[in-house]
């Protein structure tokens, strides 16, 4: 699928004598997961708030399922938005399942619909307590229940494992590839990188207002030129540096782990090198470390990348 369900062309946001966002082109696709990633006060609040309508651009273009989010009559297209805040909150006296029946009736869905996904967030034996006593993850469960509502054409998600167990989080991200094969575009904000990047198909990272970086991993791989590190059993340091025939120095050597011979390679000499390990045979095992969604991370926010991207209007790109 390749129809447009978020459009922004040029858009800011000034508060008073603040730019929380500098003019930023970008789009999502249906079917399509975005990762967006950036510090406290890089604008990733800002620019999901735009997207929803809860705010209106200074200057620019918004579009969402082809639609201006803040038009008239927006709120009939805005049920097909699914939206989990970083910091949810409900009536605390009603009972989840009162709270979701709820929001069911705002979106115009069932009470059938509900109870399948508090079946599916696993909290129809905690449905008729009052959200009071639900503990921190139960009530983000709860949350991730009414975002799903309605199988959401598009699905904005603020810090969505915040509180859940290793169990509920595999839980969740299997709900969230279930809706993009149905069409579904995803954004996805969160801090906690490890695991995410399985299930993301492009990520931009915001520092300041700007755009550092938009594309997939692949490509911000390419981008960074990070180096990858590769990890061999049954071959000794000497060895390895004899058979490479001087490509490795002493700084893209690592320390020993849990026996294996460990150092760094450029992306550019990677498969070369793979293939001449390969081909020996005392090699026992021979592992490959490609550059994380975190390193890649730091990189764009190093001091040095994100000082240079001051100086251009939106930062590294890949649309």
């Amino acid at each position: 699928m390749n129809d447009v369900i978020v459009d922004l062309q040029q858009v800011s946001k000034y508060y008073r004598n603040v730019q929380a966002l500098h003019p930023l082109t970008m789009s999502v696709n249906a079917g399509e997961a975005l990762g967006l990633f950036g510090h406290n006060g890089a604008g990733k609040s800002t620019l999901m708030k735009l997207i929803l309508g809860v705010l209106a651009s200074t200057s620019g273009e918004v579009k969402a399922l082809g639609h201006c989010p803040r038009s008239n009559g927006a709120h009939e297209y805005r049920r097909q938005f699914g939206y989990l805040p970083e910091n949810v909150s409900f009536y605390d006296q009603l009972t989840g399942r009162e709270v979701l029946y709820y929001f069911a009736k705002l979106k115009g869905h069932t009470k059938v619909h509900a109870e399948s996904l508090l079946e599916e967030v696993n909290l129809a034996p905690a449905a008729n307590r009052p959200v009071k006593t639900y503990s921190k993850g139960m009530r983000q469960r709860l949350g991730l229940a009414q975002a799903f509502l309605g199988s959401p054409k598009l699905l904005i998600l603020d810090e969505p494992t915040v509180g859940l167990d290793p169990v509920a989080t595999s839980e969740f991200y299997h709900m969230v590839d279930r809706l993009k094969t149905e069409g579904c575009a995803v954004i996805l904000c969160s801090h906690v990188l490890p695991g995410i990047e399985g299930h993301i198909d492009r990520a931009m990272i915001l520092s300041k207002g700007r755009k550092l970086a938009l594309g997939s991993l692949d490509e911000l791989r390419a981008e960074a030129a990070l180096p990858t590190e590769i990890m061999v059993s049954g071959m000794a340091e000497a060895e390895i540096k004899t058979l490479l025939n001087g490509q490795l120095t002493a700084s893209t050597w690592l320390p020993q782990d849990a026996g294996r011979e460990r150092f760094t390679i450029t992306s550019d000499h990677k498969l070369a090198v793979m293939k001449r390990l390969l081909a020996q045979d005392q090699i026992q095992d021979l592992q490959l470390k490609q550059p994380s969604l975190e390193d890649l991370y730091h990189f764009y926010l190093s001091s040095t990348h994100s000082r240079s991207a001051d100086t251009v209007s939106g930062g590294a790109t890949h649309e």
